[in-house]
């Protein structure tokens, strides 16, 4: 019983240790803006104005900027087509 006593104590005082210690350090969590996940020492993330941006996010955004000018070739060739398309149905 008295081995069970002991146990318990020490697993509350590791609790309230865990608890203090977030505390502390939620200043420096941050949360990413376009998937929510919490970034701290093993999620880099970046200040993009006033919010966060994590490096997964970031990477990923990067690539689609990469490809912007390809989409908006694709975009101008589907109005071109719908526009002759068009004009081929209204002669």
């Amino acid at each position: 019983m008295n081995m069970e006593r002991s146990n318990l104590l020490k697993n509350l005082m590791e609790s309230i240790k865990l608890d203090a210690y977030v505390e502390a350090k939620t200043s420096e969590m941050h949360v990413c803006m376009f998937c929510g996940r919490i970034g701290y020492k093993d999620l880099p993330m970046k200040r993009i104005g006033g919010r966060w941006i994590c490096i997964d996010c970031l990477r990923e955004l990067k690539e689609a900027l990469e490809t912007l000018a390809e989409w908006e070739q694709e975009i101008n060739l589907k109005r071109e087509l719908k526009r002759d398309m068009v004009k081929g149905f209204n002669q």
